[in-house]
């Protein structure tokens, strides 16, 4: 588990991603696919719309534990969260994150039978952010070829849960 400072500090690097690749097990094998947030705040868990009837329902279904994972090349942000998944219909969850992008998937709306949340909720994680920009992270890579025993200074790293 993490700290509310630390919520917010995932919720932060992760929040204009907005799309990460929840990766399932299918038969032993790992299998991933995009996944689009549709909450404004995290608390540690994650929610995301799905249909009722989709492979990776019947996954988490044989296996409840997942990662997601989360990238953004440009500002050297990569996140990966893993947790435990499950489906939730309450109606007022449904109503709270119902926005046009989820309409858009589910023309017949929020009481179409087949539609349904995923709810992830998150117990461990890993992520990495470069503080600088990627010309100064050639140089630590450049730096870190000339000199032995030397490894690059990429930016923070962090570590939590179990």
């Amino acid at each position: 588990m993490s700290s509310p400072e630390h919520k917010q500090k995932i919720w932060k690097l992760i929040k204009d991603i907005k799309v990460g690749m929840l990766v399932t097990n299918d038969h032993d094998m790992p299998r991933a696919r995009p996944m689009h947030l549709v909450q404004e705040e995290y608390d540690g868990t994650l929610w995301f719309f799905t249909r009722r009837s989709a492979e990776k329902v019947f996954e988490t279904r044989q296996d409840h534990d997942v990662c997601l994972s989360f990238s953004d090349q440009e500002d050297g942000v990569y996140v990966s969260l893993s947790g435990t998944a499950s489906l939730n219909d309450n109606p007022d969850l449904i109503e709270k994150y119902w926005n046009p992008f989820v309409a858009a998937w589910f023309p017949k709306g929020k009481d179409d039978p087949d539609l349904t949340l995923m709810e992830i909720k998150i117990h461990m994680g890993e992520h990495w952010k470069a503080n600088e920009s990627k010309v100064y992270q050639l140089y630590e890579i450049a730096k870190a070829n000339f000199k032995k025993n030397a490894t690059p200074d990429m930016g923070e790293n962090e570590k939590f849960g179990h």
